[in-house]
């Protein structure tokens, strides 16, 4: 029996924008990724807390809107662009590696024993990696689809969450990480791509 009918479980185009066997492309799953964190902490090494990732938020990005008024009408420039903090969710372990690492971290960027401060970012700034994997495991190794690097990323805020009697879940801790900016890897995948630089003098792009 042909299976030639599966290829027309797409959306239909233009024989001139989709060849006519194409079918649907699989898509990326949220349970296969990874997350590791650089620089995090003290502690040597940090892959515990790779193990121990409940879930985490991708980055958001967005630009503030600058307004030109012009006769009768406004136009619209993008103007500075802001990363939304990412949240990251941790299962707490019984040997503590996890309480540990997060409290070394918090530890650099403020002592709260001695009440002093880091002097300077670069001594408690960290890198976060979000991996998407193909699903691979074992002796089939994991091949890397997408990687979201994050650069410049510091412990915005620690939540230890709740203790509950009538619940059976483990006990998480929750961080929310600023960062200062992201790049998507490899090369020409995605937000750092080169696309070149083009100089016009108008304010508005194409159109009617």
């Amino acid at each position: 029996m042909s299976i030639s009918t599966l290829s027309k479980l797409t959306v239909p185009l233009n024989s001139s924008q989709s060849a006519s066997n194409q079918g649907l492309l699989m898509p990326k799953l949220q349970y296969r990724f990874r997350v590791s964190l650089e620089n995090f902490g003290v502690s040597t090494p940090t892959t515990e807390l790779t193990k121990q990732v409940v879930d985490i938020t991708r980055p958001n990005l967005s630009f503030e809107t600058t307004t030109i008024d012009v006769y009768n009408s406004k136009v619209y420039l993008a103007g500075k662009h802001t990363w939304e903090s990412v949240t990251l969710t941790l299962r707490e372990d019984v040997s503590n590696n996890v309480q540990k690492l997060v409290g070394e971290q918090l530890q650099k960027q403020f002592d709260f024993f001695e009440m002093s401060s880091a002097a300077s970012g670069s001594d408690y700034k960290f890198v976060t990696r979000i991996e998407i994997l193909d699903g691979g495991n074992g002796a089939n190794a994991p091949s890397v689809l997408e990687t979201f690097e994050l650069y410049g990323c510091y412990v915005e805020s620690a939540n230890y969450n709740t203790l509950n009697y009538a619940e059976s879940n483990p006990v998480t801790v929750t961080l929310n990480i600023r960062y200062d900016n992201a790049i998507q890897t490899p090369a020409d995948t995605g937000i750092g791509t080169a696309v070149g630089r083009t100089t016009n003098t108008l304010i508005t792009g194409g159109g009617a």
